[in-house]
């Protein structure tokens, strides 16, 4: 409605500064019977832990709010300790500033087109070590596939489908353990709720 831009306009202007936004991630909630984590609660309880302007996004574990903190790591861990404290849910979390957000998406190796945003994987992990552990994706590749590792994310277009793809299977496995993707079309649904890195 038009009352939402006046009031964002005016959340903002503590101090001058704006409020550092981040996008938390939750790795395999909601798929299946296990890990439920409703979204709306999810929301409340970030809230109440001192986070500010919460919003989730779909049913797969993301928010982006407002955190003064400037450490990524320490909000993954509280929010991984949230989760757990609150659902009983053991998950891995990752924590990007909207400014990491924003660099994952302008230094995409490749961009999928429009009918392929559903098939692009990003990769997301707090360490940029995890990235290399990756590189094992690369021997899995089927004819059309792609993967592209960056220090911030990793990439993997998979033109056949998700379902079809051995890479696509592998990162849902052991390998993917400390990591959890998105497809490009969230990243991107995402990057537009973060609105410009502060």
């Amino acid at each position: 409605g038009s009352g939402r831009g006046h009031r964002r306009r005016h959340a903002g202007v503590s101090g001058g500064l704006a409020m550092p936004r981040y996008v938390a991630l939750l790795r395999g909630v909601n798929v299946g019977k296990g890990k439920r984590v409703p979204m709306a609660e999810w929301r409340a309880a970030m809230l109440a832990a001192g986070h500010i302007e919460v919003a989730t996004l779909l049913n797969s574990g993301n928010a982006v709010f407002g955190n003064a903190s400037r450490s990524p790591q320490g909000l993954a861990d509280g929010i991984a300790a949230l989760v757990r404290e609150t659902f009983g849910v053991e998950t891995t979390v990752v924590v990007k500033s909207a400014r990491e957000l924003h660099t994952i998406v302008d230094t995409a190796p490749f961009v999928p087109n429009e009918a392929e945003h559903a098939r692009c994987l990003v990769v997301f992990a707090m360490q940029a070590a995890t990235m290399h552990t990756l590189q094992a994706l690369q021997p899995l590749l089927q004819p059309g596939e792609r993967l592209g590792i960056t220090p911030h994310a990793a990439y993997l277009l998979c033109p056949q489908g998700l379902l079809e793809s051995l890479a696509g299977e592998a990162l849902l496995g052991k390998l993917g353990r400390g990591v959890t993707t998105r497809n490009w079309a969230t990243v991107l649904k995402l990057r537009a709720l973060l609105g410009k890195p502060g």
